[in-house]
């Protein structure tokens, strides 16, 4: 969790976002094409938001914690950041303490001049490696995964600048999608298995890059295809080059981007993710029907398009019975007990006409600690509900995540320790059932899920993690993922 949850209230028990990237090469307003696309990327991380540009002589940074409107707000910000190339980065922290110093695009002066980096994803040996370079004399400025990227540049043999990130690249294992300012030139980099996304556009003459399509729409730039898992584009005033440097591997897209991470106006990897919620949704209801329900109430906001797709499905009225305020942050008074036990409240209020006498098939997206699941449900009865049945459009969440979303230890996770009827009674509802993993993949447009070549990344749910594991392994104090495996086939 982040160190900054003591001053919140209003903790919706989500697995916490990754991190969004965006670059712009070719622009004479880069750095204000970049922190309108940070904004519209927000959703992925609200911890600190940082810019560097460069001119093609010099390098200019602004670095600052909490949202992008703030942080880039005084008049003379953005004119400060000069050049045609920029790349900016939101942070969710999930390696490193919430500091100024772990604010991303990082920046050093290597041997070949001035070097910037974003990074969303997580690597897993990123401590391992760490060690090795301290041990060599390397001195470390932040406590994040990205900058052992910068440190095995510093030390590769190798003299271009591409072979330099290809050879630190190569020494490191998880997920990450990079975007990188150098010489004049812009890169982007996907991992080979594809975790994370990394979309190009255009605008005009000038090549942007960005986590998702919603960053290409605010700034009006023209989507022109998904960077590929394995590639590494090269952008700079000759055009684009393209390369697939490291050995192929099949694509193990992140699922859980198209259930809740990305924004639902986004398309990542050909399918948009509005209509794979509404299609999940759909198959939810086929799965987990409720025949005798009166409604299909979301859990605002990410519920809403699986909830469609499940009135859709089942022929159920679609209503907004809970409504969601958004205007809700840090708290305005103290935090006592009894003010925390009034945060969904504040985040959450029941619409009563649409509640009451009424028997509710509720829709969300997950289930992680089920704090916030029970106080939803606990405010839906006081708002009459006669029924409360809870259908969830993702698998059970069983275990972490180590490719770069912030998930709870795995102990803190309901599904790890609970089964389905456990958590049912637990969070107090009528009925609970989740998609199955199976019916997930059939959304999607799969067959199902082959367990010899998945065609995503479903380690929270499944407990097979596609990359080695090699920092859990070292520092877990003994818990292996076949551990945790074994522990979830005696539980279910």
């Amino acid at each position: 969790m982040n160190n900054t949850d003591h001053d919140t209230i209003f903790d919706d028990d989500k697995l916490k976002e990754e991190c969004g990237v965006f670059a712009v090469f070719g622009h004479s307003d880069a750095a204000a094409l970049t922190a309108l696309g940070l904004h519209a990327l927000q959703h992925r991380g609200q911890e600190a938001t940082g810019i560097v540009s460069h001119d093609g002589e010099n390098f200019y940074a602004h670095r600052a914690l909490g949202l992008v409107d703030k942080a880039f707000a005084e008049g003379d910000t953005i004119a400060r950041l000069k050049g045609h190339a920029a790349i900016g980065h939101n942070r969710y922290a999930t390696t490193g303490e919430g500091s100024v110093r772990n604010i991303q695009p990082l920046f050093a002066d290597l041997s070949f001049g001035g070097f910037a980096i974003a990074h969303n994803g997580n690597l897993t040996n990123a401590h391992t490696l760490r060690i090795s370079l301290v041990n060599k004399g390397a001195l470390f400025q932040s406590t994040t995964d990205t900058e052992v990227i910068l440190h095995l540049m510093a030390v590769s043999a190798k003299k271009p600048v591409q072979e330099r990130v290809v050879d630190a690249l190569s020494q490191i294992e998880g997920a990450y999608s990079l975007v990188m300012c150098c010489h004049d030139q812009v890169i982007g980099v996907r991992d080979p298995m594809g975790f994370r996304p990394l979309v190009l556009g255009r605008l005009g003459t000038a090549h942007i890059l960005a986590s998702e399509t919603c960053g290409l729409d605010i700034i009006g730039a023209e989507f022109v295809r998904d960077i590929a898992p394995g590639e590494m584009v090269i952008i700079d005033e000759k055009g684009i080059r393209s390369s697939h440097p490291f050995e192929k591997r099949d694509s193990r897209f992140c699922v859980f981007e198209y259930i809740y991470f990305a924004r639902p106006d986004s398309a990542l990897d050909g399918r948009s993710v509005y209509d794979s919620r509404k299609k999940i949704g759909a198959e939810l209801a086929r799965e987990a029907p409720c025949a005798d329900a009166d409604v299909v109430v979301p859990v605002p906001d990410s519920g809403v398009p699986a909830a469609i797709g499940y009135a859709e499905a089942s022929g159920l009225p679609f209503e907004l019975g809970i409504i969601r305020n958004h205007y809700v942050g840090r708290t305005f008074i103290e935090p006592t007990d009894q003010i925390r036990h009034l945060g969904v409240k504040l985040k959450h209020n029941a619409n009563r006409a649409y509640i009451e006498g009424k028997k509710i098939v509720l829709v969300d997206d997950s289930i992680v600690r089920g704090t916030t699941s029970k106080k939803i449900v606990e405010m839906l009865r006081s708002a009459g509900a006669k029924e409360v049945h809870m259908r969830i459009s993702s698998p059970p969440t069983a275990y972490s995540c180590f490719y770069g979303i912030d998930t709870p230890s795995t102990s803190e996770l309901l599904a790890n320790r609970m089964n389905v009827d456990q958590i049912r009674e637990y969070i107090g509802v009528d009925s609970l059932a989740y998609i199955s993993t199976d019916g997930l993949y059939k959304a999607m447009g799969e067959q199902g899920r082959d367990s010899e070549s998945p065609a995503f990344c479903d380690a929270c749910f499944t407990g097979d993690y596609p990359v080695a594991l090699t920092d859990h392994t070292a520092n877990c104090s003994g818990t292996k993922v076949t551990d945790l495996r074994e522990r979830a086939t005696k539980r279910t």
